[in-house]
Order: structure tokens, then C-alpha cells, then sequence
């Protein structure tokens, strides 16, 4: 295999991340690949588009609001803190139409809640990982990396899924059936 550029590759294969607990390394990864997948992503193309259910799918807007939240969710509750009545409301939010949320919104309040928890993810000391946390308002019991975990595979199945409605948005709109 040949010289390639690292910022060509996937973030995992980019090495570690400075200051994150090689335990953690696998959440940093996910976390920022999901940021620099979506940051691409939403282009001007399919800006007109994100607040289309097509075939009654989730919209473009709510995964990228629901990974965003998750993240935000996760951490809250690694922290063993719990949401307060704002946050909780934020969740009944995702997806529903908001003429204040365009791409650029959405990207940059993805990017920024990652960044924080990168940032966040450096502090946490590896021997606490498994110290139990609580999860929502039935107070599930996990741990503290089993919530941090959490928040790196449902971002990274939102974003699959988004792929999908993206590209099923932009076969309609060629087929004519959405202008």
C-alpha cells in the first residue's frame, strides 16, 4: 500500500488522540469520524431538504439533532448528573420543523458538543469506567464507559441511517418527486 495522505483516512487509523485514555480511544474515534462524516454530508445540495420524512422516515435534521443530543445525553449521565427540564424538553424538539435550524446550525452545534466531549473524555480518569452510573429518569443502573460507548454506536447508527434518508431524498428529488 502506498503513501496516503492521514487526513484521507478514517480517523481510527489516524493513531491515538492526545490525552485520551487508550480506553476511550474507540469513542474519540467514532465521535470525531461521525463530525467529520457529517460536516461533509450536509451540503448546500440537500439544505431545501432536511425537513422531508420521505416514506414517513425520520428527516435529515433529526438524526443529525438526535446524534447531537445523544452525545450530550450521554455524558450528562456519565458525569452522574441528570438532565434538567430544558434538556429534557430539547429531546421533543428533535426533528420537528424550526425555521432557526439550517445546516450550518446543525453542523456547528454537532461539532461543538463532540469537541466538548473530546475534551471531556480527557478528564475522566480510566479507573472509574466501571463505576456505576444511572441512565434516564427510571434511573437504569450501567457504568460510566457503558454510557460514553452508548453515545458513540447510536451516533454512528443515526448516522448510517442518515445516509439513507439522504440518499433517498436525493433519488426523489431526480425522479421528480420532490422539487
Amino acid at each position: 500500500m502506498g503513501e496516503q495522505n492521514k487526513d484521507q483516512l478514517e480517523v481510527w487509523m489516524r493513531g491515538p488522540i492526545s490525552g485520551i485514555s487508550p480506553l476511550l480511544q474507540p469513542v474519540a474515534h467514532a465521535l470525531l469520524q461521525i463530525d467529520e462524516d457529517i460536516q461533509k454530508q450536509l451540503s448546500d445540495e440537500i439544505e431545501p431538504y432536511i425537513w422531508i420524512r420521505p416514506f414517513e422516515m425520520a428527516n435529515i435534521a433529526f438524526h443529525v439533532q438526535h446524534i447531537a443530543g445523544v452525545i450530550k445525553r450521554m455524558v450528562i449521565y456519565s458525569k452522574g448528573e441528570t438532565l434538567t427540564d430544558e434538556e429534557l424538553q430539547e429531546i421533543k424538539l428533535e426533528g420537528l420543523q424550526n425555521p432557526e435550524f439550517n445546516n450550518e446550525v446543525l453542523k456547528n452545534r454537532l461539532h461543538e458538543i463532540i469537541e466538548n466531549t473530546i475534551t471531556y473524555l480527557s478528564s475522566i480518569d480510566s479507573n472509574t469506567l466501571t463505576d456505576v452510573r444511572y441512565l434516564g429518569r427510571k434511573k437504569i443502573p450501567t457504568t460510566q464507559i457503558g454510557l460514553l460507548f452508548h453515545a458513540a454506536e447510536h451516533g454512528q447508527r443515526h448516522y448510517g441511517q442518515l445516509l439513507v434518508t439522504i440518499k433517498t431524498v436525493k433519488g426523489l428529488f431526480l425522479q421528480g418527486s420532490i422539487h
